[in-house]
């Protein structure tokens, strides 16, 4: 235990004050459990994939258990919180019980917003087992659930008791699934480290081998670049709103695939949005782009938005945008790798709907 990676996550002090975020290989066990859920009953919640791939064997014998299914998105709604609240009352837990949420970001937002709902709320403890949970989801207090129009429609702000990030379980993750999150951590570098960007070019067979020493690295960096946003700004006031870079867009081309794309490509198309969009704000360029292209590609990203969705029914779905003001979103954008762009204060900005639609064009498939 002694070559852990620990860090901690401070709050406001009308929240929850800070949190641990130990950051490990090989290190999901009961004993470490234990430390965070001491006096506690400890209510287990996480889904098929993780349950077909043995992580939770170590943790069948808490209190409660509840495994969602189907995994991913098509889960990810009201429905399902529902039943994981009832299931913890058939298994008598009370204001004494934790929730840990077992699995990847679907996982955590599902069991984040349970606890944040249940009795009034509980803790909840992450253990993210994806790329895109451990470089993002996980951290933050960000928890909620789709409606039938668009993503996160229900939701609250629930700080984590603890985050335990055992960087071995990505290596059980399909090819696809890993590289997607993947684009978590570009975007990351992108609003506001240069040398992160760099990191992640110069390491790209490291990468595509999961080698552990690369994937803590990235597990460090992602949390320490999260926790510095979030500590500024932990309720997306404005600040944190950067986080949501490459995100409009990316979440409208999500729930317009049906969700046959997965969040980080989706991630990973709306960056190249936002980096048209800069050009014609004349804060971006094309050599940009083309920079940040070639990396995402070199990270089996796409880059292109599929022909089967119009560019008429994302300008429709982004109105429904978290930050949108007068039903139209605000962007958050960069001025350069490493810089996210501000303006009076502001985090997020106004973009007229002619500049969103001619991104949105050029990203297009050709059939």
């Amino acid at each position: 235990m002694e070559d852990l990676i620990k860090l901690s996550v401070k709050t406001k002090p009308s929240e929850a004050g800070e949190y641990p975020v130990v950051i490990g290989s090989g290190i999901l066990s009961n004993q470490l459990l234990a430390r965070f859920t001491a006096g506690r009953r400890n209510f287990i919640v996480t889904d098929e994939n993780v349950h077909s791939a043995g992580l939770d064997s170590a943790f069948q014998q808490e209190a409660g258990f509840f495994v969602i299914s189907p995994a991913g998105e098509k889960s990810k709604n009201i429905t399902t919180v529902i039943e994981i609240v009832e299931a913890m009352e058939a298994s008598g837990m009370g204001r004494d019980s934790v929730i840990t949420g077992l699995g990847g970001g679907t996982v955590g937002d599902m069991a984040g917003f349970a606890a944040a709902i249940f009795k009034r709320g509980v803790p909840v403890l992450h253990i993210p087992t994806t790329t895109v949970a451990q470089a993002d989801s996980s951290i933050g207090g960000k928890t909620g659930v789709d409606s039938s129009i668009s993503k996160n429609a229900f939701g609250a702000f629930h700080h984590p008791a603890a985050v335990i990030i055992d960087t071995h379980t990505l290596k059980t993750l399909p090819e696809r699934e890993y590289f997607s999150g993947l684009a978590e951590s570009v975007k990351h570098a992108m609003i506001m480290d240069s040398d992160y960007f760099g990191f992640l070019e110069a390491s790209i067979s490291e990468l595509r081998e999961r080698e552990d020493d690369v994937l803590s690295q990235l597990a460090e960096k992602n949390c320490k670049i999260k926790a510095k946003i979030v500590e500024e700004d932990p309720c997306e006031k404005n600040q944190r709103r950067i986080l949501n870079y490459g995100h409009t867009i990316g979440h409208a081309v999500e729930t317009l695939s049906g969700y046959k794309l997965l969040h980080g490509e989706c991630v990973s198309i709306g960056i190249i949005a936002a980096g048209l969009i800069e050009i014609e704000l004349g804060s971006g360029s094309k050599e940009r782009v083309e920079k940040t292209e070639n990396l995402l590609k070199e990270l089996s990203l796409p880059v292109r938005i599929p022909e089967y969705i119009s560019t008429e029914q994302i300008l429709s779905l982004i109105k429904h945008d978290k930050k949108a003001v007068d039903g139209w979103p605000r962007f958050a954008l960069i001025e350069d790798i490493g810089k996210a762009l501000t303006k009076g204060g502001q985090w997020a900005h106004p973009v007229d709907a002619e500049i969103v639609e001619s991104a949105v064009n050029k990203l297009k498939q050709k059939p």
